[in-house]
C-alpha cells in the first residue's frame, strides 16, 4: 500500500517540483559554494508529501491541480526551507544515505540556502494568491502565516526540550501536534485554491491536522526501526517518542537503557529495541489513540463528494499504522 501512495504523491508533485526548480535555478547566485549547495539539494529533491497532498485537496473539492502549479511549487519551496533549517538544528549530516546541505556544506551555507527557499517560496505564494477573489486572497495569506509560524514555534520548543534533562511524552506530543500545522497548511490551502466551499475547507483543514499528526508519529516509530536515524537521535539526546513512551514502563526502561547506552548499536540491538518498544503497554495504548485519530479522519473524508479521492485519502489514513 505504501508504494502505491508514494507513487501517486510523486506523480502529483512532478509539475510543482519542476516549476520550483526552474524558479530557483533562474536566480543569480554569485557565491560558488552556495550555488553548489543549491544544485546538490535540487539533484536529490524528490519530497512529494507536501505538494502531493496540496494536489489531492485541490482536486477533492473540484479544483484543477494543473491550474495552481505555481502555488504547489511555493508550498514545496517553503517546506524545503524548513527541512534544510531543521537539519541544522538536528545536526543531521546524512539522510537516506545522502549528505544533507548541512552535512556537505556546513551550517552557514545551509542557513543561507534555506533562507533562499523561504524567500522564493513566499514571494511565489503571494503572487499566486492574486488569482483568488479578494476575500480568499486574504484568507490564504492569513492561513500560511498562522500555520507556518506554528511550525516555527514547534521547532523552537523542540530546541528547548533538547536542553532539558527530563522530557515527558506529553511535552513531545504537544510539539508534534504543532508540527502537524505544516500538513494542515498543504490540505487547507489546496482546498482553498481548489475553490472549495467554506464547510469543505474547514473539514479538510481538520483532516490535514489529523494527517499531519499521524505522519509525524509514523516517522517517530520509523526512527526506532532505522539504525542510522536512531543513532543520530541518541547522539543528540532526542529520543523518538515511542522510546519515551516505552520507558514509562520500568521493566522496558531498563532494557531500553541497556541498548541505547552502548557505544555501538548493532542491527540486532535495533531489532530487540523494536520488540521492546512495540510490546510496552504505554506504546500499545498510544497506538489506540492513533486508531481513534484515524477513525475521526475517515469520518471527515466521508463528506467528500469525489469518491475516488475520498478513497485515496482513506487509504493514506489507514496506512499510518501499517507495519507498526
Amino acid at each position: 500500500m505504501g508504494k502505491v501512495i508514494v507513487a501517486d504523491l510523486k506523480k502529483r508533485s512532478k509539475k510543482g517540483l519542476e516549476f520550483a526548480k526552474q524558479v530557483l535555478q533562474a536566480e543569480k547566485i554569485d557565491h560558488p559554494k552556495l550555488h553548489d549547495a543549491l544544485e546538490h539539494y535540487l539533484t536529490h529533491w524528490n519530497e512529494s508529501t507536501h505538494p502531493g497532498l496540496f494536489s489531492i485537496a485541490c482536486e477533492a473539492v473540484g479544483g484543477d491541480p494543473d491550474g495552481v502549479v505555481p502555488t504547489q511549487a511555493a508550498i514545496a519551496m517553503m517546506a524545503a526551507a524548513f527541512d534544510i533549517h531543521d537539519d541544522i538544528i538536528d545536526k543531521s549530516k546524512v539522510k537516506h544515505k545522502i549528505p544533507t546541505v548541512y552535512g556537505k556544506f556546513g551550517a552557514e551555507i545551509a542557513l543561507l540556502l534555506g533562507n533562499a527557499f523561504l524567500i522564493e517560496g513566499f514571494k511565489l505564494f503571494v503572487d499566486s494568491t492574486k488569482t483568488l477573489p479578494k476575500e480568499k486572497e486574504k484568507r490564504a495569506l492569513e492561513t500560511i502565516k498562522k500555520l507556518m509560524f506554528e511550525v516555527g514555534n514547534a521547532h523552537a520548543l523542540e530546541v528547548g526540550l533538547n536542553e532539558r534533562k527530563n522530557v515527558t511524552p506529553n511535552d513531545y506530543m504537544k510539539i508534534i501536534e504543532m508540527k502537524a500545522a505544516g500538513i494542515e497548511a498543504d490540505i487547507h490551502l489546496g482546498a482553498l485554491f481548489g475553490g472549495g466551499e467554506d464547510i469543505e475547507v474547514k473539514a479538510l483543514a481538520r483532516l490535514g491536522r489529523i494527517l499531519g499528526i499521524l505522519v509525524t508519529l509514523r516517522e517517530e516509530f520509523i526512527d526506532v526501526f532505522e539504525i542510522e536515524e536512531l543513532c543520530q537521535r541518541i547522539s543528540v539526546h532526542d529520543l523518538p517518542l515511542p522510546l519515551l513512551l516505552a520507558m514509562q514502563d520500568q521493566e522496558a526502561k531498563g532494557k531500553v537503557m541497556n541498548i541505547i547506552s552502548k557505544s555501538k548499536i548493532t542491527e540486532s540491538d535495533v531489532a530487540e529495541l523494536v520488540d521492546i518498544t512495540l510490546d510496552a503497554e504505554p506504546v500499545v495504548e498510544f497506538k489506540g489513540k492513533m486508531h481513534r485519530l484515524i477513525k475521526e479522519g475517515l469520518a471527515l473524508s466521508d463528506n467528500l463528494l469525489n469518491v475516488k479521492l475520498q478513497r485515496k485519502i482513506q487509504t493514506i489514513l489507514s496506512f499510518m499504522l501499517e507495519d507498526l
